[in-house]
């Protein structure tokens, strides 16, 4: 079996299964309470790492967690992401000074902290110097604002690169065991230590024959043997799978006591 902790730089021990929180309703009807008793679920189940965003609902994902959570377990770690601002047709990326000093500032108001302990840029904005946008960062991070920095689909250049400006602790590309374009950062993460937190951890289309017949060998699901394959994968791997239901989330947090023969890790390795 891998490893079922990881560090989050130096002083920070999560599991390493942790939840997204972008799929939960956070509107005030029913679907909202079902979503608050996802969180608490998800919590109750062992989670230690919930990861939401600005963007998500510009903020209300935030609040519902807080509404949910707070006061957060000793153990919990609550990440959040900033550099997307609202527009009149959805968004778009703005990684300014201003901007992140804000949305750090509404996000540690309406997750109820005095620091978040891993803050991470959403997207690099390519009309602000990485340096000026990480460095802001930084500057909160000194304030006593953040706890760790973390990167979102960046390259390994701009991994480099950031490096040099301050101490990055993960990096959240889209990576699963059909996806694997950011092989090149996942492997760049794992060689410096840094947590990866896969985002869509499990393709959306898992009829690979592959994945099914590992399934069927250990009784499992697709989306179980997903994960797994990921846990397998890199010691810094942090998969956050998310989800509005309960009975699906159990199914996600099971995927952490499955175990690969090296036969089976082959196999869905070998898929591309």
């Amino acid at each position: 079996m891998p490893p079922t902790t990881i560090h989050i730089g130096n002083d920070r021990t999560v599991q390493r299964l942790g939840f997204g929180a972008m799929r939960l309703p956070t509107e005030p009807t029913a679907a909202r309470a079902a979503a608050i008793a996802v969180a608490r679920r998800a919590v109750a189940l062992g989670v230690t790492l919930i990861d939401t965003a600005h963007l998500y609902g510009w903020g209300a994902n935030e609040e519902l967690l807080a509404e949910a959570l707070h006061p957060y377990p000793d153990e919990l770690l609550i990440t959040t992401k900033v550099g997307v601002v609202k527009t009149p047709e959805g968004g778009e990326l703005c990684g300014r000074p201003d901007v992140l000093r804000r949305q750090v500032d509404e996000g540690l108001r309406r997750l109820r902290l005095e620091r978040v302990e891993l803050l991470q840029l959403h997207r690099v904005d390519p009309e602000v110097p990485l340096a000026d946008q990480v460095g802001t960062l930084r500057e909160l991070q000194a304030a006593g604002k953040i706890g760790h920095l973390g990167l979102s689909e960046v390259t390994v250049d701009q991994l480099n690169e950031a490096r040099t400006i301050a101490e990055i602790a993960s990096v959240q590309n889209r990576y699963n065991v059909l996806d694997r374009e950011h092989e090149a950062v996942l492997d760049a993460c794992t060689a410096a230590g840094i947590a990866f937190l896969p985002w869509r951890p499990v393709h959306p289309l898992l009829d690979a024959p592959d994945v099914t017949a590992v399934a069927a060998e250990l009784e499992a699901t697709a989306a179980q043997v997903s994960l797994a394959w990921l846990l397998h994968r890199s010691p810094v791997m942090l998969p956050i799978p998310g989800t509005a239901s309960i009975p699906h989330l159990e199914e996600n947090v099971g995927a952490a006591t499955l175990s690969l023969t090296d036969d089976q890790l082959q196999r869905l390795t070998a898929l591309r």
